[in-house]
């Protein structure tokens, strides 16, 4: 059983429209249909309809009755119709942020909670102090900005640091091999990646692109990069630093959307990883990536 928490299930009755017992816009017909075309479920199953009929009902007592697998796959499923109904619509959204806190809620049913545990085990931090965490992030990044130069390249790089470990990607300080400096590292799905970060008052051209892919290429053959370019990258620097490498590029307006948006830094750099790889371009925009 999945065991959804009673908040996690309050954001799916915001996320889904489901407080006077509807489901978005679904009728019971359409609801059935929806259940049986898209996940082959039987949500009429009486075993569903315990603690009452209406569509939310329902919905509430499936998604504690089955295993997080299905619970997720049918989140997806909805979140997919809700988006497609949305786009039909000039409504605004009435949930703010609400696809961060769409894949923030994924993120935990799928065990990749978004903040690292706490000192010596203990409860998972909740949402509340999510939310904290990432305007204490925001307000280091504002702090960063202040500083003269010098200082701030080396906040800069514990700042992505602490935003790393924040989001559960067990970062790693900066630290120097023979001949070279790395600025960072960090983990995602398993995977290693070297980070390269600049805070320059110019945006990045190719030549510090190709530098770094440079070191990336000179480990081992699964290695990969992320570079950060506060300032962000030239169009002609991207173009010549061409298409099919082992990096992807953000920039400050990325984690500031990011921050601003609770969008899973996991989830943010998984999609950037997916455009490269459907694309070959080392970088797509947070804003470009993700619904309004």
């Amino acid at each position: 059983m999945a065991n959804i928490s009673a908040v996690d299930m309050r954001l799916i009755d915001q996320l889904f429209d489901m407080g006077s017992g509807w489901v978005l816009d679904f009728s019971n017909r359409t609801f059935s249909d929806f259940f049986l075309d898209e996940l082959n479920i039987d949500i009429n199953n009486p075993a569903y309809e315990v603690n009452g009929t209406s569509k939310a009902k329902r919905l509430r007592t499936f998604l504690q009755a089955v295993d997080k697998p299905t619970v997720i796959r049918t989140l997806h499923a909805l979140w997919a119709y809700r988006r497609a109904i949305n786009q039909d619509s000039d409504k605004q959204d009435q949930v703010q942020n609400a696809e961060g806190r769409f894949l923030e809620l994924i993120n935990r049913l799928e065990g990749r909670a978004s903040t690292a545990p706490p000192a010596g085990g203990g409860i998972a931090p909740s949402p509340a102090i999510d939310l904290a965490r990432i305007a204490e992030l925001k307000g280091d990044l504002l702090a960063v900005a202040n500083l003269a130069p010098q200082p701030r390249g080396y906040a800069f790089e514990a700042f992505l640091t602490k935003m790393f470990n924040a989001h559960g990607l067990v970062g790693r300080a900066p630290f120097r091999l023979i001949g070279e400096q790395i600025d960072g590292s960090f983990q995602l799905s398993s995977e290693t990646y070297l980070v390269e970060a600049k805070w320059h008052q110019e945006r990045t051209g190719a030549a510090d692109l190709h530098v770094f892919h440079g070191k990336i290429e000179q480990k081992a053959a699964w290695s990969r990069g992320l570079f950060i370019s506060n300032s962000g990258f030239t169009e002609e620097g991207l173009h010549a630093f061409g298409r099919a490498k082992r990096l992807v590029c953000m920039d400050g307006l990325d984690m500031w959307d990011m921050l601003d948006r609770q969008i899973p830094l996991n989830v943010v750099l998984e999609r950037k990883i997916r455009c490269a790889a459907e694309t070959g371009e080392a970088f797509a925009r947070v804003r470009d990536l993700f619904t309004p």
